[in-house]
């Protein structure tokens, strides 16, 4: 009788054991490969990231950081949100190496291939891990979603369209102007 070989869960060391060059996740014991990012997502990613840091290093809150770099969230999950940031209070996560733990914000950029993941199981690991606030950018609608911490989930606080400004709960003061992030493409 033939039987079907069991799933085996991969763990941070056998990620950490992949060659460079290509774009892993970890989800669920599940490695998932990523292509490179689209020019559309990039010029959203790098928008975001400098209004993101002149913001924070302004305020003196902390650090912001993009991807490619690893948030180790469990044994089985190591994530690369496109965008997070890490407050002063939190600053102990942050390793030579990596993201040990939840950041404060995660931001993740929407494309076909991540959509299904960024909504379903990550917003769901990023709740369950204290992550305080999920930004969810769709290039395509031009929309950003906030997403806050409330009783171990993520839960909709706002949807902003582009030509309004964008408002967070976790970094008050912080306002961004979407026509300028998805505009002038």
């Amino acid at each position: 009788m033939v039987r079907p070989k069991p799933w085996t869960k991969f763990t941070v060391k056998d990620y950490m054991s992949t060659p460079e060059g290509k774009r892993y996740q970890l989800l669920d014991g599940e490695m998932i490969l990523a292509p490179s990012p689209v020019t559309r997502h990039q010029r959203i990613l790098m928008r975001l990231i400098w209004a993101l840091k002149e913001f924070v290093d302004s305020s003196g809150t902390g650090e912001v950081f993009a991807a490619p770099y690893d948030v180790v969230l469990s044994d089985h999950d190591v994530t690369q949100p496109d965008i997070l940031f890490v407050s002063n209070s939190r600053s102990g996560i942050v390793t030579e190496a990596n993201i040990q733990g939840a950041p404060d914000l995660v931001v993740e950029i929407l494309s076909p291939g991540t959509a299904m993941h960024d909504r379903g199981y990550k917003q769901s690991l990023y709740g369950s891990h204290g992550v305080r606030e999920y930004w969810l950018v769709d290039p395509d609608a031009e929309t950003v979603e906030v997403l806050v911490e409330e009783a171990q989930a993520l839960l909709l606080h706002a949807t902003h369209l582009r030509g309004e400004s964008l408002t967070s709960p976790l970094l008050a003061g912080l306002v961004i102007d979407l026509e300028q992030v998805f505009g002038r493409d």
